[in-house]
């Protein structure tokens, strides 16, 4: 070795890596099978079939024949489709709107007026009634002959409104109940990002003499972007599955005016026994609700916080 070499620096040991126990593995596994089992038979093996399903022509009393993509190309010219596409999207619109904004108002009353436990309570309480239930509640309610809403409506010398029965009504009144049942559980996911937000944020802009709509529009809605990003998706996805208050109600009527697309699948599938077209409208729902969540989830950053 020449003069002035000098020797590599030494590393430090690795340091020892603790010794698996035994049998650690196979614990893992247990708790994971259970999972992995439900989602193999309720998921993804119904997906599969699902999919197969949409290249044929099945009626279930027969076996299914293979008919390649003639089920994609009859939904391209089937007006009853493109119909409960439309009725879909404007529940949706309505659905969105107004349950993202009362949602939101309701948390951020929850966390700056009062945080009691009974008030959330009261306010999730509608979450909790089955659809169904709901939906002959208010079926009841607002008859256009014996529901108390007309009844008020016709006491104040104003004529009687067909909620359900007319086609400017009945879209909006749908909406609207799945509004008031869900309305509270989705403060509440709200609610819990509220609570993430550090409270000296509001006590800087108080000292600044910040009023309270500036502190909404500066802190609260900037900082409550991945948790809207949440909600949003949880309830786009959810309502276009809307079928439990269609179904009670209206039956898709009057006409063809409420007959969102959940409810035209059930009409093809069990009605008049077109699985295989069914399956094909159902996948493409299904990819339609994977781009949607897809585009929503990349535009509004969900993965990415502020508060960092």
């Amino acid at each position: 070795m020449t003069a002035g070499t000098t020797s590599p620096p030494r590393t430090a040991p690795a340091p020892a890596r603790a010794p698996r126990r035994s049998g650690e593995g196979l614990a893992a596994v247990g708790f994971i099978a259970p999972a992995l089992l439900g989602f193999a038979v309720f998921y993804f093996w119904p997906t599969l079939r699902g999919l197969w399903f949409s290249l044929t022509e099945y009626d279930f009393f027969s076996r299914p024949r293979f008919v390649g993509l003639d089920n994609y190309a009859r939904m391209a010219s089937d007006e009853t489709f493109w119909n409960a596409m439309k009725v879909t999207v404007q529940y949706v619109a309505i659905n969105i709107v107004v349950q993202t904004v009362l949602a939101v108002l309701i948390a951020v009353l929850l966390q700056r007026v009062t945080r009691s436990v009974f008030v959330r309570s009261v306010v999730v309480l509608p979450f909790l009634i089955s659809n169904v239930v709901v939906a002959l509640l208010f079926y009841w309610m607002l008859d256009a002959q014996i529901g108390i809403v007309n009844a008020a409506i016709t006491g104040l010398g104003l004529d009687a409104i067909p909620f359900f029965g007319e086609q400017d009504w009945v879209v909006p009144t749908i909406a609207l109940v799945n509004v008031w049942r869900h309305m509270g559980y989705t403060a509440l996911l709200v609610f819990a990002g509220l609570m993430t937000i550090p409270e000296g944020l509001y006590e800087a802009g108080r000292v600044d003499g910040a009023s309270e709509w500036r502190m909404f529009w500066s802190i609260t809605l900037p900082l409550l972007r991945p948790v809207l990003a949440l909600v949003l998706v949880i309830t786009v996805t959810g309502s276009f599955q809307v079928f439990d208050t269609v179904a009670v109600t209206t039956s898709g009527g009057p006409g063809d005016a409420s007959r969102v697309i959940q409810y035209y699948i059930f009409d093809l599938a069990f009605q008049r026994l077109e699985f295989g077209y069914a399956a094909a409208v159902s996948v493409v729902l299904f990819a339609i609700l994977a781009v949607v969540a897809f585009v929503q989830l990349r535009l509004t950053r969900a993965n990415e916080s502020d508060l960092a």
